[in-house]
């Protein structure tokens, strides 16, 4: 499917579902990723967002991360979920992990301009597994931001 001659919402649906596997739906105009028990997502500030896709293209570990204005978005496996101490920590440093049944919305476009306001900085992959909630969480953490810590 080439992604210059896609139109319109469900257009994109059908080539994020065939071309990398992704559960999407349209809802409201937009094509939406619900967080699920297979698919997760970690929101990051940007500093730190960057940091990580540093560190991650190191270890040749890097998966599918949106960005907007503010946080990034990185797709995820959600393989555990962290303890209430972690959370803490996670919250306290504007690091959120969706709830399951929550949804992420995925831009209508693989260039930087899109109608929704983000754009993807590693686009998904059909051959690229989702990198685990735990070792991005790991990263997250390890890799600080320089100003907050």
């Amino acid at each position: 499917m080439n992604a210059d001659k896609l139109r319109t919402v469900q257009d994109w649906v059908s080539f994020y579902r065939h071309e990398f596997g992704l559960p999407v739906a349209e809802r409201g105009g937009f094509v939406m990723l619900p967080v699920t028990g297979a698919v997760g997502v970690l929101h990051l500030p940007v500093a730190r967002a960057e940091k990580v896709r540093s560190a991650l293209h190191q270890q040749r570990r890097t998966g599918p991360m949106l960005a907007r204005q503010i946080r990034w978005s990185l797709l995820t496996e959600p393989d555990s979920h962290p303890g209430a101490q972690v959370m803490e920590v996670l919250n306290r440093l504007d690091i959120g992990i969706p709830a399951i049944g929550s949804a992420v919305m995925l831009p209508t476009g693989l260039g930087r301009w899109t109608r929704e306001g983000c754009h993807w900085v590693v686009p998904p992959a059909e051959d690229r597994q989702l990198p685990p909630l735990s070792m991005l969480i790991t990263t997250a953490l390890a890799v600080g931001t320089g100003g907050e810590d």
